[in-house]
């Protein structure tokens, strides 16, 4: 059906893999099926997705009319890119004490959130506009969960610096 639709264009198969996962996750596709009138919704699907240049197919996968594919310079690039065992486990640790802080008390979940915040966003009167709260309060309760923190890993034998 799609390749009817699509005139035979080599991207008839994306368009009829695209219009199939988008019947698929339809609120309404079984009450379709169970009509019969499923294959008429999926054709439109299909016919929409290939001609308008406004739908979801060519938002996604197309630019001014033109399937990208990958150049022969991307299918031989090596990723250069090394994974860092010990940033991970350090991560995994810190995000392991800040989840501690938070079940431990108000007063440390207080300064866990805050740390949290100030990573997203290390910009402590940014912090300050968004909450209402000062910008010292801030600024001394992430200092103080950073200590917490580095004495909890410093308990456990991680030195992370």
């Amino acid at each position: 059906m799609s390749k009817k639709i699509c005139k035979g264009s080599a991207e008839s198969e994306d368009v009829a893999h695209f219009a199939i996962e988008q019947f698929m996750t339809h609120e309404r596709s079984q009450e379709l099926v169970d009509s019969g009138k499923g294959m008429q919704f999926l054709s439109g699907i299909i016919w929409r997705s290939f001609n308008s240049s406004t739908s979801q197919y060519h938002t996604i996968y197309r630019q001014k009319g033109r399937v990208h594919s990958l150049t022969p310079s991307h299918d031989n690039r090596v990723d250069t890119n090394i994974y860092d065992h010990a940033q991970d486990s350090a991560t995994e640790a810190i995000c392991g004490v800040l989840e501690d802080m938070k079940a431990e008390s108000l007063e440390l979940w207080f300064r866990a959130t805050l740390l949290e915040m100030y990573t997203k966003e290390p910009n402590f009167s940014e912090i300050a506009r968004q909450t209402k709260i000062p910008r010292t309060t801030i600024a001394k309760a992430v200092e103080e969960a950073r200590s917490y923190v580095k004495q909890v890993l410093n308990n456990n034998n991680i030195n992370y610096d």
